[in-house]
């Protein structure tokens, strides 16, 4: 994997937050710290974009007929099929 050299400017309290991760010892460096921080939000961003889809999924199958007792039957027949009731 190649590598990008880049140049961030922070704030003194920005730059002194980032001191502090590396002094508790989360961190060894500022660019460890940063890194962490954007594969954080690659995350959150992928989960973001899996549930966006599911709810446009959601939507695009249109409006069920069952009534809710019936759905909640099913719900509860699936947990318990999974073990997870």
């Amino acid at each position: 994997m190649s590598v990008v050299r880049k140049t961030v400017t922070f704030t003194e309290q920005q730059d002194q937050w980032i001191k502090a991760q590396i002094d508790s010892g989360h961190f060894t460096n500022d660019s460890e710290y940063i890194r962490s921080l954007v594969r954080e939000d690659q995350k959150r961003n992928a989960a973001q974009h899996q549930l966006k889809m599911m709810i446009k999924e959601g939507l695009d199958s249109g409006i069920s007929d069952k009534k809710i007792p019936d759905i909640m039957k099913e719900v509860e027949a699936k947990l318990k099929r999974d073990g997870r009731l």
